[in-house]
Parts: C-alpha cells; structure tokens; sequence
C-alpha cells in the first residue's frame, strides 16, 4: 500500500487515444463515447484539444463534442490540451472546461516537433497559458513531455527534470504529470524521480502518464504508486500513445489493467465497472482498426 492518504485519482485520455488516427471518427461517435466515460466515475477525462487542425485534424471538432456532451450533476472534470495561448483562450471561453493540459518538454528536439517552439519560447508560452488559466478560473496542467529521456542524445537526468519542475511550481503551477513519452522509463527511473519529487514537493499533484509495451504495464504503475503517486493518466484498452515511439507495440496506459491493479492494492477507485465494461466493449467500434 502507498502511504500517501492523498485520494487517488484516474484520468482518462480519450484525445490521446483518438488524435493520432488517420481516419476521422464521426463527432457524434465521439461525444457518445465520452458521455460513457463520463458515467464511469473518472477523476477526469482528457477530451479533446484546441490546437493547430492542420497539426492534428483529429481534434478539429472538439468544441462541437463538447456541446454535445451530458455534463449535468456530473462530478468528471474535463481536460483540454492546448500548444499556445490562443489555443489556450479558446479552450479558457468554455466554462465546462476544469483543465488546460500543456506539453512542456525538457527535451528541446521533441518541444519543436511537438509545439514549433524551443524550450526557451515553450516557457514564455506556460507563462502566457497560466495568465488566462488564473484569469478564466482554470487550472494548468503541465506534462513534462521525455520526463524518463529521449531518443535524440538531448541531456536528461532526474537533476533536469527536478529543475524544470522548480522553476515552473514558481509561477504557481500545482499540477505536473511526468510523462514517459516513448516508453523508456523503468522502474528503478520513476522510483527515484517520483520519490525525489514528491518528497521536495509534498503540495503538489506529481501524477504520472505512461507509455508502455503490454508486458510492462505493471511494474511501472506499482513505481509509481509506491514512491507515492495518486494520479494516473491511461486510455482504454492502451490505445493511442507516441507516434514517435520506436515500438509500435508501445501505446498508452491500458486504463481497465491500472484500476485492476488499484482494486487488487486495497484501493477505492470509485470506477463503476459495469460502465468500464461497456466502455470497453464501446472502444472497440470507436477503434475499429486496433
């Protein structure tokens, strides 16, 4: 058992899932998918995105899914990512909307291919993003994108990762996911950093978004959890993940494995599990191709 007495928490990431489809899935077929999800008791989903539709064509309907979508007395909170500020302006007029997700990579290569901008022009535009998050009463999220490394020789060690997460807590940023965005991490890696940060930082939400192989999946949720993480991003069923991973077989956290696995530990997940089978069974008509 973890020692925190923190709640636990389980993010679901649809938009991860969907975004990097080539075929464009109907907004309908979306909006009845997340509206299941959002029966199912998740601390969040992570819905959709209001980037560049040239940069992600899948996301171009998001603000239609989202007036689509059955929120009434639902507890969910829902997750936007954005790239820039005026994605994140966008994102901000939606009162629905709880949570701004930005990916901010300590690996300068990934953080132009991922947003066009350096680390240096990525840390104006967090700057820029928590100044309409403060103003429009949303929160920040901020994913630190290659958190475990990165595939092209840029320098990494936990000594990076904690700096970059000193100097953003500075702008009154609370929540930090730590994101193992080609697969890489092991457990030996996110027991030190999350121990080393989590221990620095005990009023911070330190949550984690894996990537992982099918084998792999439990020996990085129980490092995590055991070095006192309570938040966890998964997708159902794993789908979606890094294009950029060098296995294809690696995707997103299979989310059905991490609630078996909290179950198992002792854990109330507050997931309704005839729901998450639904869910499940509905997956599969959302990603035919998988």
């Amino acid at each position: 058992m973890s020692p925190s007495t923190k709640p636990l928490k389980i993010i679901e990431c649809p938009r991860d899932a969907m975004q990097g489809l080539k075929d464009f899935i109907p907004t309908e077929v979306k909006a009845n998918y997340i509206n299941l999800l959002l029966k199912a008791g998740f601390d969040t989903l992570d819905f959709g995105s209001f980037v560049s539709p040239k940069a992600i064509p899948q996301m171009r309907d998001t603000a239609e899914v989202l007036s689509r979508l059955d929120l009434a007395n639902n507890p969910t909170k829902l997750l936007a990512i954005v790239a820039n500020s005026r994605g994140a302006e966008d994102a901000a007029a939606f009162s629905e909307i709880d949570y701004l997700g930005y990916p901010f990579s300590i690996s300068e290569t990934f953080q132009l291919r991922n947003t066009n901008a350096t680390i240096h022009e990525s840390l104006d535009r967090v700057k820029q993003i928590q100044d309409i998050c403060l103003l429009k009463n949303k929160q920040l999220v901020l994913y630190i994108s290659m958190g475990f490394g990165n595939p092209y020789g840029d320098p990494w060690n936990a000594e990076i990762v904690k700096t970059w997460v000193e100097q953003l807590q500075a702008m009154s940023i609370n929540i930090f996911q730590l994101s193992d965005t080609i697969g890489v991490a092991t457990p030996q890696s996110i027991r030190y950093i999350f121990s080393e940060l989590i221990s620095a930082y005990p009023a911070l939400e330190i949550g984690a978004h894996f990537h992982t192989v099918p084998a792999l999946w439990q020996e990085k949720i129980e490092a995590a959890y055991q070095s006192g993480c309570r938040r966890f991003d998964g997708a159902i069923k794993g789908y979606g993940g890094c294009p950029m991973a060098k296995d294809d077989l690696t995707g997103n956290m299979p989310t059905e494995n991490m609630i078996a696995y909290f179950h198992e530990a002792g854990e109330q997940t507050g997931i309704n599990l005839e729901i998450l089978l639904r869910a499940l069974a509905k997956a599969q008509e959302v990603f035919p191709a998988h």
